[in-house]
C-alpha cells in the first residue's frame, strides 16, 4: 500500500466527524472537511455540499481525453504495466510519471496520468464521441439577448433574413461525429505532506467528490507525485426572473359582494374550556435532560463498549452531530470500543486530535477531542484498552462516532 497522511476514515470506512465538537448546540449542517474551528462550530458544509458533476465515462481502453491532457482509469486487477499495454505506452515511462513501480497494483477506478497523448477516443476505441472533451457550446442567443439588454435606450436595428432552404444545408452534417462537451478539470500534483483533505480545502471541493473522481481508496490515501483531477462544479440551468403580470384594474364596487358574518344573524356557541388542573399529568412532564444520561462502564455487553464513563452531553443527530459527546473528568482514560486496529491518527487545523479504529464487520469508530494518545497507527487494540485521555480545560469530553461503511450511525444502537 502507498500512503501519505489522509483524514478520511480508514480501513473500508470513511471518516466524517460531526458538525461540531463543542458543548454548545449547533444547527448548522455537517462539516465534512475539518475547515472550521472546533470550539465554535466546525463547518465547511457550504464547500462540502457544493454539487460536482460526475467524472466522464472512459472509452474501452479506459482513456478520458481532455484538450490539454489525457488520463486512464484503472480496472480491477490492473497494474501500471497492464494499463500501459492497453493504451500503448511504455510501462516504465508511465510508472515514472505517476511515481509508482510498473508492477504496483492499482485500485479499481484509480486515475493514471498519461505522460503523452495516445490515440483520441473514437467509435473505434468504444467511445460514442470523437476527440477530446471540448468546452460547452456558447449560447449565442443568450449572448445576443444580453447585449441588446445592455444597449438600453440605444437604437438597435435588426434585419430579417430569408429562411434557409433545405438545399443550403450540408448533406454530410448529419454524419458529423459527435463531440463530448464538458469542463476540463484542473490537475493537482500531490506534494510531500499533503493529504486528501488539504487538497480538497485548497480547491474548495468535498473530499468525497475528490475521492470519487480519482478512485481513492476508502482511507483516502494519496501519494507524493500523484496527479489528482479536481472535480468540476455541476452545471445548473440559469435562473430567469419570472415576468410580473400587471394587476387587473377593477372599478370600485364591482367586485364580489361582501359575505355576511355568521355572528350577525346567529350568536356564537358558548365557549367550553377545561380548567388547567384537569390536564393530563404527562403534559406537564419536563423535557428529558440529556446531561443526566450516564454512560455504562466500558465492559458493557453491547456490540461496542462506551469509550468512557460519563454524561452524554450531546446526542447523535444525522447531518448535525454524527456521533455523541461524552463528558468526563480531565485525564480519564479513553478505551477502545472494541478490538480492532488503529487505522489513523490525525488532527484538525485547530489541533483537535482524532483517532480512528477499524473493527470487524465493516465497522469503524472515531474518537475526537482526545489528549495523550497512547497508541500509534497500525497498533492492534483490545476492547477497553486505553488509547488516549480526556483533555483538560473546558473541553473535557470525547466526541465518539460509529461508522458502518461510508455512513455514520447512531452509536447508541451499538452501545445499549
Amino acid at each position: 500500500m502507498r500512503f501519505l497522511v489522509t483524514n478520511r476514515a480508514l480501513g473500508p470506512q470513511v471518516l466524517f466527524l460531526g458538525a461540531a465538537l463543542a458543548l454548545s448546540g449547533c444547527d448548522k449542517p455537517l462539516d465534512l472537511d475539518f475547515r472550521g474551528a472546533i470550539g465554535g462550530g466546525l463547518n465547511t458544509a457550504d464547500a462540502a455540499r457544493a454539487a460536482t458533476a460526475k467524472r466522464p465515462a472512459p472509452d474501452d481502453r479506459g482513456v478520458i481525453s481532455y484538450p490539454n491532457y489525457q488520463v486512464a482509469v484503472a480496472r480491477r486487477g490492473d497494474t501500471l504495466s497492464s494499463v500501459a499495454a492497453r493504451v500503448g505506452l511504455d510501462a516504465k515511462a508511465l510508472a515514472s510519471y505517476n511515481g509508482v513501480a510498473p508492477a504496483d497494483p492499482l485500485r479499481e477506478g484509480e486515475i493514471v496520468a498519461l505522460p503523452r497523448r495516445v490515440a483520441e477516443p473514437s467509435p473505434a476505441t468504444g467511445s460514442p464521441t470523437t476527440g477530446p472533451i471540448q468546452p460547452p457550446d456558447v449560447d449565442i442567443t443568450t449572448l445576443a439577448g444580453t447585449a441588446i439588454d445592455r444597449a438600453g435606450s440605444q437604437r438597435v436595428e435588426t434585419t430579417s433574413l430569408a429562411p434557409a432552404t433545405q438545399a443550403s444545408k450540408p448533406a454530410a452534417a448529419a454524419k458529423e461525429p459527435k463531440i463530448a462537451r464538458g469542463l476540463e478539470p484542473q490537475r493537482h500534483k500531490v506534494q510531500r505532506g499533503e493529504t486528501a483533505y488539504t487538497v480538497a480545502r485548497l480547491y474548495n471541493v468535498s473530499v468525497r467528490s475528490l475521492a470519487e473522481w480519482n478512485g481513492l481508496g476508502p482511507d483516502f490515501a494519496i501519494r507524493e507525485g500523484q496527479f489528482l483531477l479536481i472535480p468540476v462544479a455541476e452545471a445548473t440551468a440559469p435562473k430567469t426572473a419570472a415576468k410580473k403580470s400587471e394587476p387587473e384594474t377593477v372599478a370600485p364596487g364591482t367586485g364580489s359582494p361582501t359575505p355576511v358574518p355568521p355572528s350577525a344573524t346567529k350568536p356564537l356557541p358558548a365557549e367550553k374550556t377545561a380548567p388547567l388542573a384537569t390536564q393530563k399529568a404527562e403534559d406537564s412532564k419536563p423535557a428529558a435532560n440529556l446531561g443526566k444520561t450516564q454512560t455504562k462502564a466500558s465492559t458493557g455487553s453491547g456490540r461496542l463498549a462506551y469509550p468512557v464513563t460519563g454524561k452524554i452531553i450531546r446526542d447523535y443527530s444525522k447531518g448535525k452531530n454524527e456521533g455523541i459527546d461524552i463528558a468526563a473528568s480531565s485525564g480519564t482514560a479513553i478505551g477502545a470500543a472494541d478490538a480492532g486496529t488503529v487505522a489513523y491518527i490525525t488532527k484538525t487545523t485547530e489541533d483537535v486530535q482524532i483517532i480512528v479504529v477499524k473493527h470487524a464487520s465493516d465497522l469503524t469508530t472515531v474518537y475526537a477531542n482526545v489528549d495523550n494518545i497512547a497508541v500509534k497507527k497500525g497498533d492492534t487494540v483490545k476492547r477497553g484498552q486505553k488509547i488516549a485521555q480526556i483533555p483538560g480545560g473546558k473541553s473535557a469530553y470525547v466526541h465518539f462516532e460509529v461508522r458502518k461503511g461510508f455512513d455514520s450511525t447512531d452509536p447508541m444502537g451499538y452501545l445499549q
